[in-house]
């Protein structure tokens, strides 16, 4: 009986979109539904505006996020949320990145 072939390394389901640490930690201040306003995340992300407006536009074109704009107090103000297929993307990401370290310590053993 012929051996089934090894399952690729979990390494193989890592999201690319996620590799930068200011578009990771973008998509775990999200949260499940949450819209936050762009201030709330430079301030939660601790960066700068330009590093977290390519962050928004990156995974705003990967489909992760919405950004919708509009005015409070006569201010342009954008707010951002996640989107289903980028919630999904990052839940599995994240179970990758379980599967990785459970790997590592399971070699220990």
């Amino acid at each position: 009986m012929a051996e089934s072939p090894p399952r690729p390394h979990p390494r193989t389901q890592l999201d690319d979109n996620f590799a930068s640490p200011i578009r990771f930690s973008l998509m775990a201040a999200l949260g499940d539904g949450m819209e936050l306003d762009f201030p709330a995340l430079r301030d939660i992300l601790q960066c700068g505006d330009s590093p977290l407006s390519k962050a928004i536009t990156h995974l705003q074109a990967a489909g992760y996020v919405l950004a919708r704009k509009g005015a409070v107090g006569g201010r342009s103000r954008t707010w951002v949320r996640s989107t289903k297929t980028g919630r999904d993307a990052f839940a599995a990401h994240l179970q990758a990145l379980r599967e990785i370290v459970a790997l590592g310590g399971a070699q220990m053993l």
